[in-house]
Order: structure tokens, then C-alpha cells, then sequence
């Protein structure tokens, strides 16, 4: 084959055009690698779906009460799974509870991952009097019954999901924050820092534009993992009564009012608390996907036609 002018062997420029994968994308390849974590995004978006699709999925309404047809039995014709005490129609309580359910557990996460992110970030990079004032901040927080500030504060404020929202955020931030520190206090001595500060970069654009992003592996990981415990404290809450009220619902509130007819039906405690270990298994096994993924020490696996492929087009010899 004839070279190209300038002396430039074709086959070389094509390798050369070829850019290398980039992070996202060989997170994804080992990510994807992982049959557990597959199958957790899958059951994951499922659920999501079913949630944003409720209206169209089924006919009845959450809180529509008929007592002529209290305590029917699964397979009953219009309730695939019946009905609870007061006549409702328990799948479209599923389905509108699983609404509730997982917008409290990605808000909580989100809420507690911004706040955490933010304090980890300013004390892991001033470090002094500063980190100082918030480790100790967070070690009160930390020292405080989680569960009994809960149920004080929500018994103080009401149970809306608002504010249950913002009081699970309340008490979840610590572990975050503690992370987003740690990584903080490595990653502000490397030479890039310090040649940002050399040319200029405020203290601010250096944490939100340089160190944040070089940390947001872990958060997503951590984030993920606290997806399923928000789902798990919220239902707890209204297992005890102080969580989500009536005429709205949840998977929480349907294990509370469930626990009165255990004998009678006991599906109406099986059908949430299996969508609760679902969600759950699926988001951990998401989180340790994407920390397996992380891990260096982790090899994607390449057959042997894509190695044979690599050698053919990388080696100085052909062979």
C-alpha cells in the first residue's frame, strides 16, 4: 500500500484518529458486565415506569373507598389483587404507593448528596478552623438517635412528603459529607491544584470545577446506596403512623394498615413489602455494580477476536 504524502502510512492514521474510551464509557462497559447490577437497573426502571405510567395502567384511584366490596380475595374480577378493608383496589394502591415511594427515596439522595457534597467539600479543602466546626457538626448529627429525631421532628411538623422529605435529607448528609472530605483532603495537594492556583483559579472554581468532578465517582456510589435506605426509612416512619397519611399512600402506610389482617388476607402485606425488598435489592445491587466498576483492580474481559482485532491494528509488527 502506498503511503500517504508526507510519508504517513495510512493504516497508522486510522489508528491515530481513534480516540481512547473515555471514563463514562468504560464505566459503562464494566458495568454492564455485571449480571447483577444489569438486572438491578432493569427491575429499577421498571419500577420508575410503572410509576409514571399509574393513571394508564389501571382504572380505579388510590383512595376510592367502597365498603360493598371490602376484603376481596386476589383474582376477583376488576381487582387482580384484590381489596383492602375499605374497598380499595390494592394495585393501584401499588402502583400510586411506588410513586411516593422512590420520588422520597431519589429526593432524600439527591437533597442529602448536594448538601453533603457542599460542607465535605468546603472543610476537605480550607481544612483549620473550618473543617474543624463542621466535623464536629457532624458528629452531633451522627450522635443523635436517627430514628427518634425522625419521629420528634415529624410529629412536630406534619407528615407531608415535603417535609419527610427534607427531614430523612436532615439526618442522611453526614456519610457523604464525611466521604466527599477524605477524598478532598488527597485530591487538593496534587500538582493540577496547585497549578490552578498558580494561574489564577479561585478557591471556589478549583473545588466546583476540578475537585468536586474528580470525586463524583464515589458520591454516585454512595448516592445509589442511599436511594434504598431513604425507601427503608420512610416506610418504617409509616409503618409507625408518622409517615405518609391517608388519602395518600405508600408502601410503608399499606404494611401499617396490612398488619391489622394478617390472618384474614395476608397478601396485602406481601404485595408491598415484596415491592419494597425489590427496589431495594435493585438499587444495592446498582450501587455495587458501579463500585465494582470503579475499582481498578476490576479487568473488563476482551474475547479473543477483539484481542486478535487489537494486535492486528496496535502492533508495530502485524502479528
Amino acid at each position: 500500500m502506498n503511503p500517504m504524502p508526507g510519508g504517513t502510512d495510512p493504516e497508522i492514521a486510522v489508528v491515530d484518529s481513534k480516540r481512547p474510551p473515555g471514563p463514562w464509557s468504560v464505566l459503562w462497559k464494566k458495568f454492564s458486565r455485571n449480571p447483577f447490577a444489569m438486572g438491578g437497573l432493569v427491575v429499577l426502571i421498571i419500577f420508575v415506569l410503572i410509576a409514571l405510567c399509574a393513571p394508564w395502567l389501571t382504572k380505579y384511584k388510590p383512595e376510592t373507598i367502597d365498603l360493598m366490596f371490602a376484603n376481596l380475595k386476589p383474582g376477583a374480577e376488576g381487582h387482580p389483587m384484590g381489596t383492602d378493608e375499605l374497598g380499595r383496589d390494592i394495585l393501584s394502591r401499588l402502583l400510586y404507593s411506588a410513586r411516593v415511594s422512590l420520588a422520597i427515596g431519589f429526593s432524600v439522595a439527591f437533597v442529602s448528596v448536594v448538601v453533603g457534597s457542599v460542607i465535605g467539600a468546603i472543610s476537605g479543602y480550607f481544612g483549620g478552623f473550618v473543617d474543624t466546626v463542621f466535623m464536629r457538626i457532624v458528629d452531633v448529627m451522627n450522635s443523635v438517635p436517627t430514628l427518634f429525631l425522625n419521629i420528634l421532628i415529624m410529629a412536630l411538623f406534619g407528615t407531608q412528603i415535603k417535609y419527610m422529605i427534607l427531614i430523612l435529607a436532615f439526618t442522611s448528609w453526614m456519610s457523604i459529607a464525611r466521604l466527599v472530605r477524605g477524598t478532598f483532603l488527597q485530591l487538593r495537594e496534587m500538582q493540577y491544584v496547585e497549578a490552578a492556583r498558580a494561574i489564577g483559579v479561585s478557591s471556589w472554581g478549583i473545588i466546583f470545577r476540578h475537585l468536586l468532578r474528580n470525586a463524583s465517582f464515589p458520591i454516585i456510589v454512595n448516592a445509589t446506596l442511599m436511594v434504598g435506605g431513604a425507601i427503608l426509612s420512610e416506610s418504617a416512619l409509616s409503618y409507625l403512623g408518622l409517615g405518609i397519611q391517608a388519602p395518600a399512600t405508600s408502601w410503608g402506610l399499606m404494611l401499617s394498615n396490612a398488619q391489622e389482617f394478617m390472618l384474614v388476607d395476608p397478601m396485602q402485606a406481601v404485595y408491598p413489602g415484596f415491592c419494597i425488598l425489590l427496589v431495594v435489592l435493585a438499587v444495592n445491587f446498582i450501587g455495587d455494580g458501579i463500585r465494582d466498576a470503579l475499582d481498578p483492580r476490576q479487568q473488563v474481559t476482551k474475547s479473543r477476536r477483539r484481542l486478535e482485532q487489537w494486535r492486528k491494528n496496535y502492533s508495530k509488527s502485524g502479528s
